[in-house]
């Protein structure tokens, strides 16, 4: 099992420096990746007509690509994934753009995770259709597929279309893994058909067991096994107890997951410091090798 960490953004000052020792103490202490979440646009809660959101626009995040390609030039080793991306609210010949350019600067060091969105307000600001985001999805996942392994691509579709053009540079990685997120039915199958991993919010594998079987089913019906796609659950801070964070370990490491990201956001740590030091009890916990 890989284990990496959730960047903790909306508890990180946009302090560059900071941000750099926090990769490189990641890096460091032997950690496989960095998670990064994403949102363009934060509502206000108390806008006419009210809004309830788990972010809000006092939330600060990151842009994961932007926030990545200045990671990989303090960094060797340690990869970057998004957790997850909002695909529909984007052009995709741009987006596939932007991670084909990091997936060369970082020297193939990307995971791309992928999601639907919930905040209707940030798709309108962005002028995109938040009502069939799901329907554009699949399509837009085939047209980055495409433009990720082609040099020249010919493709019509729905809402795309791309007459013999192609990226250049090309990513090292052809393509680029694509992970999703949710847990809605519909996208449970497309993980099936469509993914390289999952990447679910349960957390707990007991809680992911109902989840787990149907994606177990849906593979069998799409001519996939789990040996065709990764699970990344996400294992929180919590009250700092080793012990339970190892029992949740392998618990998920018995549920089939392929990599595993420490979250210390949500526990009050107020400071960039306060965060490394929950990270490096962890690192010490696992018995992960620091350098």
């Amino acid at each position: 099992m890989k284990i990496g960490l959730v960047f903790p953004q909306i508890e990180f000052p946009p302090d560059p420096l900071a941000i750099r020792d926090y990769a490189q103490t990641a890096e460091g202490l032997s950690f496989t990746h960095i998670l990064a979440y994403d949102h363009v646009l934060g509502a206000n809660p108390d806008r006419p007509g009210g809004w309830q959101g788990p972010y809000t626009y006092q939330d600060p995040f990151q842009e994961p690509l932007t926030l990545f390609s200045y990671l990989a030039a303090l960094t060797q080793r340690i990869e970057f994934a998004t957790g997850v991306i909002i695909l529909p609210q984007r052009q995709t010949a741009l987006f596939a753009k932007q991670a084909a350019c990091l997936d060369v600067l970082s020297g193939g060091r990307l995971r791309v995770g992928l999601g639907l969105g919930w905040n209707q307000v940030e798709y309108a600001a962005l002028n995109e259709d938040f009502h069939n985001r799901g329907r554009r999805f699949e399509e837009q996942v085939q047209a980055l597929r495409l433009l990720w392994t082609q040099p020249l691509v010919n493709f019509r579709g729905r809402w795309h279309t791309i007459q013999d053009a192609g990226l250049n540079p090309m990513p090292i990685q052809r393509p680029i893994p694509l992970w999703f997120g949710g847990h809605a039915e519909a996208v449970l199958r497309r993980v099936a058909r469509l993914g390289d991993g999952w990447m679910p919010n349960y957390r707990s594998a007991l809680d992911a067991r109902p989840a787990l079987d149907q994606i177990g089913r849906f593979l069998d019906e799409a001519g996939r096994s789990w040996a065709d796609l990764g699970l990344e659950p996400r294992l929180p801070h919590g009250d700092g107890n080793p012990a339970s964070w190892l029992k949740t370990i392998q618990e998920w490491q018995g549920a089939g997951a392929t990599h595993l990201s420490f979250n210390t956001m949500g526990c009050g740590f107020d400071t960039p410091e306060k965060h490394l030091q929950a990270v490096r009890a962890f690192a010490a916990a696992l018995g992960l090798p620091g350098r």
